[in-house]
Formats: structure tokens, C-alpha cells, sequence
């Protein structure tokens, strides 16, 4: 008689574990029909991906909302809609959008930008932007005999500032005395920056031709270029490799790819 209790027990304790491991594998039962906790975690790292944290009670909603999915799903099963062309369409093309992104991020995992790739990036950056800046000042005009006038102006004492602010037709510069502010000589024209790059500080320039008209250049200041520290900026540089290698992925495909 105890011998038989025992086994009774035994297999209690047995149907109690198997239960509990089903309920810890799904979070309910609808109609006969296991829901997993399997599309619980699924939804909870889309929200998470979105920026909102998993409170117990966001938790609780999403809950509600796989087995609220799961109520509606097979409601719309019963009906039919499930069998429709245009349900089949939106399958196909979630099927495409879920593959894609899967290949995507399989392909930014192996091709992950490194801190060697960042450093290499970076010194080319230093490499095309280091060397002077320039604080200029300038008046732009129309035509020679303009520009001749305001460098008469300036010759018999008139403030640049001033003159530029009056008669320069550069409305971004004009406004503020003619001020460019700090650029490297490249970030001009040619005709601009070889005669801003000939001058000494305080200087004046002749009259100097551009596409855009006539320029009285005067070179305030010369300095040794002003450049970010890589740590500053390598979350965009980071950002940019990752862009242009993701880029080149894709190309690379299309190129490979007969389309008929």
C-alpha cells in the first residue's frame, strides 16, 4: 500500500512539472491553441528597439496584445482571409522585408567598422584638412569700376566693414562687415584663394575676378587648422563607413544579379 502511494506521488510530482514547463512555454491558451511566450519576447524587443523601457506594466500590455493578436488571428482564419490574394501579397512581401533586414544586419555584423578602420579614416580626414585656416573679410561687386571705387574708399580711410555692409552683394557675408569667418583656402574659388593666401595679415587685395564678380579681399588672421579629436567625432565616422560599406554591399549585389 505505501509501495503504491510512493509511485502515486512520484507521477504527481511528474504531471506537476510537465504542466508547469508548458505554462512557461506558453503564456496562454485560446481556443485550444497555445499561445508561445516566444512572440511576448518578440514584441518586447521590437518596443525596446524603439527606445521604450520594458516596465512590468509594459510587459503586462504586451501580453494582452499577443494574446489579443492571437483572438483576432483566428477569427480572421475562421473567415477565410487568410486565403485571399491580397493576404498572400502582404505575406510575401513581410516575408521580403523580414529576409532583407536579416541579411542586413548579418552583413554589418561581419563587416562591423573597427578602431583601426576609424584611425585610417581619420588621419585622411587630417590629412585633407589640416594645414592653415584663414579669417577674411570681403567686398563682392558687379563690375571692375565697383570694385575700383571701394578700393578708393578704403585707400583715403573708409572702414571695410562698413563699405561691406553697404555695398557688398553677398548678403550672408555683406551683413556681417564682410566677414567669412575661419576656412581653409579651398573651401573658395581658385581666383579667390590664391590672392587671399598671397596677403599678410591686414592686408587688402586688388580688385580680384570670380564667376560670381569682383572681389576687395582682406585677410584678417592666419592660424594652423582647427581640428576635432578623433574620439569627438568617431561615432560619425563610425556611422558614414558603416553607410558607405552597407552601400557598396548593395551595389555590389545588383551588380551580380542578372535581371532580364
Amino acid at each position: 500500500m505505501k509501495k503504491q502511494m510512493i509511485w502515486t506521488a512520484v507521477a504527481a510530482a511528474v504531471l506537476t512539472t510537465l504542466s508547469l514547463s508548458a505554462t512557461a512555454q506558453n503564456i496562454a491558451i485560446v481556443n485550444g491553441k497555445a499561445v508561445p511566450t516566444a512572440r511576448v519576447e518578440a514584441l518586447a524587443q521590437q518596443v525596446a528597439r524603439s527606445g521604450r523601457p520594458i516596465t512590468p506594466d509594459v510587459e503586462a500590455q504586451i501580453k494582452e496584445e499577443v494574446i489579443a493578436r492571437e483572438i483576432f488571428m483566428q477569427e480572421a482564419q475562421k473567415r477565410g482571409l487568410d486565403a485571399t490574394p491580397e493576404y498572400k501579397t502582404q505575406i510575401e512581401l513581410a516575408r521580403q522585408t523580414i529576409l532583407i533586414r536579416e541579411l542586413f544586419a548579418e552583413f554589418q555584423k561581419t563587416s562591423a567598422v573597427s578602431d583601426a578602420d576609424v584611425q585610417a579614416e581619420y588621419d585622411k580626414f587630417v590629412a585633407a584638412n589640416g594645414g592653415k585656416e584663414y579669417r577674411a573679410r570681403h567686398i563682392l561687386v558687379e563690375t571692375q569700376a565697383q570694385a575700383d571705387a571701394v578700393l578708393a574708399s578704403l585707400k583715403k580711410g573708409g572702414k571695410f566693414e562698413d563699405i561691406a555692409k553697404k555695398q557688398s552683394k553677398d548678403p550672408g557675408s555683406g551683413a556681417n562687415g564682410g566677414d567669412l569667418d575661419w576656412a581653409a583656402a579651398g573651401n573658395y574659388v581658385k581666383e579667390f584663394s590664391d590672392a587671399m593666401v598671397a596677403l599678410n595679415k591686414g592686408q587688402v587685395s586688388a580688385p580680384v575676378k570670380s564667376q560670381f564678380g569682383f572681389h576687395i579681399i582682406r585677410l584678417d588672421d592666419v592660424r594652423e587648422a582647427q581640428l576635432p579629436k578623433m574620439d569627438d567625432v568617431k561615432p560619425q565616422i563610425v556611422q558614414q563607413m558603416t553607410q558607405q560599406r552597407m552601400a557598396t554591399f548593395q551595389q555590389e549585389l545588383r551588380a551580380k544579379a542578372k535581371v532580364e
